[in-house]
């Protein structure tokens, strides 16, 4: 059965979790899984008042502070209602899965709650601009190449409703490595397709880059 959670950016919502998280460490089992992250990015940052969610809450934080270390640049949230977040259980041991898929599937019932929360709301109420979330992989041409230029020839790029997130350098075999980074985009804004195109993969950053994928594609 799928766990659902309301308003995690409130007090009601965070409430609702904390007693949830009584006697647990983490969302689902006992290790941190894709659950977690999904709530996590949910939550309000307000969480001391509640102990259970404060120490899920630090506890996941560390873990992720320590597979990103890149320094962050403080990238920051407009505010908005935050939707509902539905856990379900992990799937069984062995099934395909991409471990730095920081975000998770969006599932059709997912999809159609958010469809209705927006017919629901006033028809006066001007629509926000949507964001997504992106995880890019951006290779080098091979291991000579100098990595710490490559990632600050692409957090180079500044564009309108751009945001660069956490980073990391995963093996790729051969001594190579490639660059792991997300990143925070507005919509209307931000095309991911003319990025890589036409900023990513071109001069002068073409010297480092060799190539760029997009690993994850998700609206927040």
């Amino acid at each position: 059965m799928a766990v659902t959670f309301s308003d995690l950016h409130t007090e009601s919502g965070l409430k609702s979790l904390d007693d949830f998280l009584s006697g647990k460490t983490y969302i689902s089992g006992d290790q941190l899984t894709k659950d977690d992250i999904k709530v996590y990015a949910a939550v309000s940052h307000k969480v001391n008042a509640f102990p259970n969610v404060s120490k899920w809450y630090h506890c996941v934080s560390s873990q992720l502070a320590a597979s990103f270390p890149g320094k962050a640049v403080g990238v920051k949230i407009a505010s908005q209602g935050a939707p509902a977040v539905e856990v379900k259980k992990e799937a069984p041991a062995g099934d395909d899965e991409d471990d730095l898929d920081l975000f998770g599937d969006e599932t059709e019932e997912e999809k159609k709650a958010a469809e209705e929360r927006e017919v629901s709301k006033a028809p006066t109420k001007k629509k926000e601009s949507g964001k997504s979330s992106v995880l890019l992989d951006v290779k080098p041409w091979d291991d000579e190449t100098d990595m710490k230029k490559l990632e600050e020839a692409v957090r180079s790029i500044e564009m309108p409703g751009l945001f660069w997130g956490a980073s990391k350098l995963v093996p790729v075999g051969y001594g190579i490595k490639k660059l792991t980074i997300m990143m925070t985009i507005v919509d209307d804004l931000v095309s991911v397709d003319t990025l890589i195109e036409e900023h990513l993969t071109v001069e002068p950053i073409n010297e480092y880059v060799q190539s760029c994928d997009i690993v994850a594609f998700n609206k927040i």
